[in-house]
């Protein structure tokens, strides 16, 4: 394993502000140079990513592992960025601490611009460079879903490659404005083969989804011939455009009690959950599945709103 540092930024708060990179394989040590440059992992970009950055962690002490016993292909090199914004994991705040900015939605960036369009561009020219790219980002809504493969449609994406993650779904989507801001967007634009694997959490650990995730991105690295490994298990992946998702939002506000969860089957009028007044403890709202079919996500706040996002579901198609 050798370490660089990607980009370097003195901030007027926290000091020196480094990005590092751990660099697995590449042939022999000796002749680094000579390396293809065949995939790059990037974990937390955000401070709450602690999910991200832990499934990074797990996959750098396998890799090491598999450097060790000769299990990387000869001439090939993996890189694992596990956090670029580890000051503000330090300080247990989400975005950029001077100004409230958002990596991922600064790329390509600029050489000239702010800290994190600085940061964003000398991370974009590093990772055009590999063939195969893969990011842990957040979903965008507080809850649990189903760990999957996520992609945009740019025109670049390979809904086929996709597939050798060996996760449950494949999730298609279009490009929303500032989607075009986002490191995968920008990666695929650049040439890369790139997914985002979305792991089923984000402040909080989960180990069982954070092995899902692990496995899945060593099942892929084995298929695309670049480590030797023993990829067992894994799903037929279901290709899904997010548009046929149906959406269950609340008729009320109080607390939220889940009656089941994520990657279940349920039936058409199944309760799924209860809306509970918060004063005198009587239920305000049941929600029941419109269709039959599969619950994708599920909020898990304690206390909703009225018309937030409860659950969202993939509905089943009867032949």
């Amino acid at each position: 394993m050798r370490q660089n540092i990607i980009f370097s930024y003195e901030t007027p708060f926290s000091g020196e502000h480094n990005i590092y990179g751990f660099t697995y394989g590449a042939g022999t040590y000796s002749e680094p140079l000579q390396a293809e440059r065949s995939a790059a992992i990037v974990g937390a970009m955000r401070g709450n990513e602690h999910q991200q950055l832990y499934i990074c962690s797990k996959l750098s002490a396998r890799l090491a592992e598999l450097e060790e016993n000769g299990d990387i292909v000869h001439g090939k090199s993996i890189t694992i960025i596990p956090s670029v914004n580890y000051n503000s994991i330090n300080a247990d705040h989400k975005y950029w601490l001077s100004d409230e900015s958002d990596i991922n939605r600064m790329f390509p960036g600029n050489p000239d611009g702010p800290a994190t369009s600085r940061l964003a561009y000398a991370l974009m020219e590093e990772l055009k460079q590999y063939s195969y790219g893969i990011q842990f980002p957040s979903y965008y809504m507080r809850g649990r879903f189903i760990p999957h493969v996520r992609m945009m449609k740019t025109g670049y994406e390979s809904t086929n490659l996709a597939n050798l993650f060996g996760l449950p779904f494949v999730m298609l989507n279009e490009p929303r404005a500032f989607d075009k801001g986002t490191l995968n967007y920008n990666w695929q634009i650049s040439g890369t083969e790139a997914f985002s694997l979305y792991s089923g959490g984000t402040e909080r650990i989960n180990e069982e989804y954070a092995e899902v995730a692990a496995s899945a991105v060593l099942r892929f690295l084995s298929r695309m011939g670049i480590i030797r490994y023993n990829s067992m298990g894994g799903n037929i992946s279901t290709m899904m455009d997010e548009e046929e998702m149906v959406t269950i939002k609340s008729e009320a506000a109080g607390f939220f009690k889940r009656l089941t969860n994520v990657n279940r089957e349920v039936r058409r009028g199944d309760v799924l959950a209860e809306v509970i007044d918060p004063m005198d403890g009587h239920i305000l709202s049941q929600v029941h599945s419109p269709v039959d079919g599969i619950i994708f996500y599920m909020q898990d706040a304690p206390l909703i709103y009225q018309n937030v996002i409860l659950a969202r579901m993939i509905k089943k198609v009867h032949l």
